[in-house]
């Protein structure tokens, strides 16, 4: 949001960095959420210096700034942890609203342990990743779960594509729990599920994504993913209005979420045939 409110007023990073006695790799630091600002009035200065004097919209952005200082849970585990995603699951915790398309894996937040395991198993010798590694992330995986199943949990609306529900994954007794896991999240009033079967014409993205609403004054972020496993997150109003529109055009060509549990069970039994034929 710094950056934005910077490059908004055609401000040059050196130029703001030499007025508030900052190196231009500090405030390139902050603007990229590598380094805090230690000093709240450092903070005041730069939002000053920017014009921003709204009482509202400096306390929101204060209490941000706070709670950044704070160490996250996730922090232990980030040796282990793609590149970028350190950063997303940063912001999905604190995110207040999360909608998700995933054309060909079950969504990261409604897998179970076991699925979670499997899947970074069948990659263990591609990637060249270690039983630590997979241990960490399984575990990471399962503590961001709790986003939509705790106390005030997030709302969360994902579509999948056909292929994450036929891809076996470890076993038909994985796909099975893992069907009726999806079901039971399906089930609460925080969460939406919806499927796009492989026959509909309807509108489809190749690529996966989220996109994160942060509340004001930080508004939406858009995470996709990319080649090599990294991450891409951005703020950018083109970038999240166009991801937007591809979320809103993929739900209009989904099932509707009250067919998705009758959808799961369909598959689960042709699954089922073709694995014991």
């Amino acid at each position: 949001m710094l950056e934005r409110m910077r490059e908004d007023l055609g401000m040059r990073r050196d130029d703001v960095a030499g007025a508030l006695g900052f190196s231009h790799e500090k405030l390139w630091r902050v603007e990229r959420g590598r380094t805090s600002l230690p000093n709240p009035t450092d903070l005041k200065n730069l939002l000053g210096h920017y014009g921003v004097e709204e009482p509202e919209v400096v306390d929101s952005l204060l209490v941000i700034h706070r709670e950044s200082l704070q160490e996250g849970w996730w922090v232990p585990y980030s040796a282990h942890l793609p590149k970028g995603m350190r950063e997303y699951v940063g912001m999905e915790t604190d995110a207040e609203t999360i909608a998700a398309w995933q054309p060909s894996l079950v969504f990261g937040l409604l897998q179970t342990e076991a699925y979670a395991r499997e899947l970074l198993l069948s990659a263990k010798g591609v990637d060249e990743t270690t039983t630590e590694f997979i241990d960490a992330n399984v575990e990471v995986r399962l503590a961001r779960k709790a986003l939509i199943t705790k106390d005030e949990p997030r709302a969360l609306w994902v579509i999948m594509g056909e292929d994450s529900l036929r891809s076996t994954i470890g076993s038909l007794e994985v796909m099975a729990d893992q069907f009726e896991e999806i079901k039971r999240l399906a089930a609460l009033d925080t969460v939406t599920v919806q499927i796009l079967p492989a026959a509909s014409t309807g509108y489809r993205a190749s690529q996966n994504f989220a996109l994160l609403d942060m509340g004001e004054p930080l508004g939406k972020i858009v995470q996709a993913d990319q080649p090599g496993g990294q991450a891409s997150i951005t703020d950018k109003k083109p970038d999240v209005g166009r991801y937007t529109r591809r979320f809103e055009a993929l739900r209009a060509s989904a099932l509707a979420p009250n067919e998705t549990p009758k959808f799961i069970d369909e598959i689960h039994r042709d699954l089922k045939r073709k694995l014991t034929a």
